[in-house]
């Protein structure tokens, strides 16, 4: 049974979402204060983090940085902060996945469920209907060929080897263009969007490629 910490100074949000995961299947351990959180960890093997910024003592993202010196376990952020910088800060100081308050407990369960997947070996991989042919640079989307260009193609596949994972336009760009070569954010964006266009003509019900405000963009399968 995976072992899930949960860093929050709000007491009820912090005991939903204990019963939430407990319902789920998880165990649950809950601190409030930011200082308790490296000894409890240095102590203890947590399967996965659910990390608020905002703490009494040392605030999420000073933890996040010391736990990625010596830990590699799933860290998921929550935060009531909005502004840009916070979010690409925490990823870029090793946060798998991060989440707005206010938020709903079932996707934060879900979040939580893929990332112990894409860290866990062994754990069952999620099933689409979305099926990829890397010689003939072809993709399928419930058997229907989805006719994406090379550059189509490379970007759904990169996003689709990472579920969940959050991709910043900067991230796509260097992935996708080999040859240095300058390219707008919106270049980016206007892929994407006739990506979607693409894949709604074979599944309208999902929507796999999904934006994250301020970030980019991540690759979700549907549930089930």
């Amino acid at each position: 049974m995976n072992r899930v910490l949960i860093v929050e100074d709000e007491e009820r949000l912090a005991g939903l979402l204990q019963d939430f995961l407990r319902q789920a299947g998880f165990q649950t351990h809950w601190l409030d204060d930011g200082g308790a959180v490296l000894p409890w960890v240095a102590a203890n093997t947590p399967d996965a983090i659910i990390l608020d910024l905002m703490l009494p003592n040392v605030d999420g993202l000073s933890i996040c940085r010391e736990i990625r010196r010596h830990s590699d376990v799933p860290i998921l952020i929550t935060t009531a902060r909005v502004e840009e910088i916070d979010r690409l800060l925490g990823l870029e100081l090793g946060a798998d996945d991060y989440i707005c308050k206010p938020y709903s407990m079932r996707e934060t369960v879900a979040r939580i469920k893929a990332v112990l997947r894409r860290r866990t070996p062994g754990l069952p991989a999620i099933d689409t209907p979305l099926q990829f042919e890397d010689e003939k640079l072809r993709a399928t989307l419930k058997g229907q060929v989805l006719g994406l260009t090379q550059i189509e193609y490379q970007l759904l596949r990169l996003m689709a080897q990472s579920p969940g994972r959050i991709f910043s336009r900067d991230a796509l760009m260097d992935k996708i263009y080999h040859d240095n070569r300058v390219v707008a954010d919106r270049t980016v964006d206007s892929h994407v969007k006739k990506l979607r266009r693409k894949m709604a003509e074979g599944e309208a019900a999902h929507e796999y490629i999904q934006s994250v405000y301020g970030v980019g963009y991540k690759f979700e399968p549907p549930e089930g």
